[in-house]
């Protein structure tokens, strides 16, 4: 009988570290995919200016506009990469069911940004921050969804 190849995405926003388990009793490998890092400065190092004004759209009035929220911006850039290599990945077959640990935001990112057919292949979702977690407390999580 084939083992059955999950692969385990840990990532967050800036973060992906890619594993995986060929089996119950068989432990955590890392996948044939590099760790991918994204370099996203933090906002105060990007915007250094107040807001600009601009002129109300009804009467003479100015207002603030709104500031660019350009971390979140790039967070949702780089789940987007992270996703078009799950998909590439996916219609290689290169692994049979997928499990996806990241933070909320992150998690729902990736929703967004995979396709039908990887999507259909998510066996399970942990909506935690575990990328610098150490190992044996990835395994204690990772234990609830599925057999290391």
């Amino acid at each position: 009988m084939k083992p059955i190849r999950t692969w385990i995405l840990v990532a967050d926003g800036e973060h992906a570290r890619f594993l995986e388990n060929m089996g119950p009793g068989k432990g955590l490998q890392d996948a044939p995919l590099k760790d991918m890092d994204a370099d996203i400065p933090q906002s105060r190092e990007i915007v250094t200016d107040r807001p600009g004004r601009s002129f109300d759209s009804h009467g003479q009035g100015r207002h603030a506009m709104e500031p660019i929220q350009y971390r979140r911006f790039e967070e949702q850039r780089f789940a987007g990469e992270v996703a078009q290599i799950l998909d590439k990945a996916a219609a290689t077959d290169s692994f049979d069911r997928l499990v996806l640990v990241a933070p909320p935001k992150t998690l729902g990112d990736l929703r967004k940004k995979l396709n039908d057919n990887t999507t259909k292949l998510v066996h399970a979702e942990i909506d935690k921050d575990l990328v610098n977690a150490p190992d044996e407390h990835l395994h204690k999580n990772l234990g609830e969804v599925m057999a290391i």
